[in-house]
């Protein structure tokens, strides 16, 4: 067998396939976070916030969320299986399957926003270029390009087209675009033109940690394959990070700097702006498929948890192909509340992994593959975080809203995510040590 399969399946990753070095695991989140899916979620936080709150709504965001990536990147490294699976512990083996399908679900919907942006960009740059839109064709080269990458795994990924290629050209081009977006921008007039309303301070936190959560239910399936914990976190947490920072940021001073109307203007704008831009966004276009190809591939494992027995690679190949279907249907435009809907769920259902991870010091085999079918104590903490999230601020499509807005409270003034993390952790903790105190002799809550 291959050091760099990807068909690795649930079960503990050997020492031999724990190749992943801090670079090597820095390399593969810093790729993931130098997306233009983040730079188009920048322009979601102005003008309705203040440059000056936005910047400093993604600071904080980006800390906060990059913290539980890191500890969620440890854990994998620790357990060495599939997120999914480590959910087993916490969940209960059945219980697991309920975030196994909402995970599903989240990835099967960021790989269609993924390629919805890559095909907006293609689209944008051959219509300036040869006269043509064909947004269709551009999508289903993206999802081959997808399908390939996940094919080829984790660790191949990093090593055949991170290292090698792909980092070092996006680097060139975020740079570029990076002047292009300052030049000439106007700092000093942008910083001081007050935000329009709309969206609140820790709104815009919510929106900024729900991009490294979103991360957080796939983890693990990266970082079981770093070959140790402070290599995961350190290289998870910061790998993402600083890209994350600032490709929001650069979003945010876009749109301003260039009075775009919205986000879906944005392609459009980089694409009109001259052959270096317009290169420097091909060869984004081209680098992004990375993102859908971590989606893919987790959705795949992500059903390995329902279907251990199942081909890896025919997962790989399902995924992409409901993704692309969807892609080919789907609009932009219901981004952000996806983004919000997303934090609800996953904020509190990592309270409750960190919490229950510390109460047991770290998850053996047995705590992973004998857990119990369910544990409802624990999914009642994952639940009672959530509706506190829903609570505070709810968020998702229009129907979800209306559906929850009449319990709407006016909050505390410090947003939904870290108060639904913190009684999730809370009650799981608490609960562990009830049940610990009833039955002493048992190996798991």
């Amino acid at each position: 067998m291959s050091h760099e399969t990807p068909n690795w399946g649930i079960e503990p990753v050997p020492d031999r396939l724990r190749l992943l070095g801090l670079f090597d695991t820095g390399l593969l989140w810093s790729s993931l976070g130098l997306s233009l899916l983040v730079l188009v979620a920048g322009t979601y936080l102005v003008p309705r916030l203040s440059l000056r709150d936005a910047l400093l709504a993604i600071v904080v965001g980006g800390l906060v969320g990059n913290a539980m990536l890191g500890f969620a990147g440890l854990i994998g490294a620790q357990a060495r299986v599939p997120a999914m699976v480590l959910l087993r512990a916490p969940l209960g083996r059945r219980g697991s399957y309920l975030a196994t399908v909402l995970n599903v679900i989240q990835n099967v919907g960021w790989t269609v926003f993924e390629l919805i942006v890559i095909a907006t960009a293609a689209a944008a740059l051959s219509q300036r270029l040869f006269g043509f839109h064909a947004t269709w064709l551009w999508t289903l080269v993206a999802a081959a390009a997808t399908t390939a990458l996940a094919l080829l795994g984790p660790v191949g990924f990093v090593h055949r087209w991170v290292k090698r290629f792909a980092i070092w050209v996006v680097l060139a081009s975020l740079a570029y675009l990076t002047w292009w977006a300052l030049h000439d921008a106007g700092l000093q007039r942008l910083w001081s033109r007050p935000g329009r309303g709309g969206l609140g301070f820790w709104q815009g936190v919510d929106l900024m940690v729900a991009m490294p959560i979103s991360w957080l239910p796939l983890a693990a399936d990266y970082t079981r394959f770093s070959r140790s914990t402070k290599r995961a976190f350190w290289g998870t947490g910061l790998g993402y990070l600083i890209p994350n920072i600032w490709l929001f940021g650069l979003g945010a001073v876009l749109l301003l700097s260039k009075n775009l109307g919205d986000a879906t203007s944005l392609m459009t704008a980089i694409a009109a702006g001259g052959l270096a831009s317009g290169l420097a966004l091909f060869a984004l276009g081209v680098d992004e498929t990375k993102e859908p190809f971590a989606n893919v591939y987790s959705t795949a494992l992500s059903l390995q948890n329902l279907l251990p027995r199942a081909s890896q690679r025919m997962l790989i190949v399902v995924a992409a192909s409901v993704s692309t279907l969807g892609a080919l249907t789907i609009g932009l435009a219901q981004y952000q509340s996806f983004l919000f809907l997303l934090g609800s769920f996953f904020v509190p259902l990592f309270g409750v992994l960190a919490a229950d991870w510390l109460v047991h010091r770290g998850y053996d085999r047995d705590a992973v593959f004998r857990a119990p079918p369910v544990r409802p104590a624990q999914l009642g903490a994952w639940l009672a975080g959530f509706v506190l999230y829903q609570w505070l601020i709810p968020t998702g499509p229009s129907w979800w809203v209306d559906l929850f807005g009449h319990l709407h409270t006016a909050g505390w003034g410090f947003g939904a995510s870290l108060p639904s993390f913190a009684l999730a952790f809370a009650l799981s903790a608490l609960l562990n040590a009830l049940a610990r105190e009833r039955e002493p002799s048992s190996s798991i809550a």
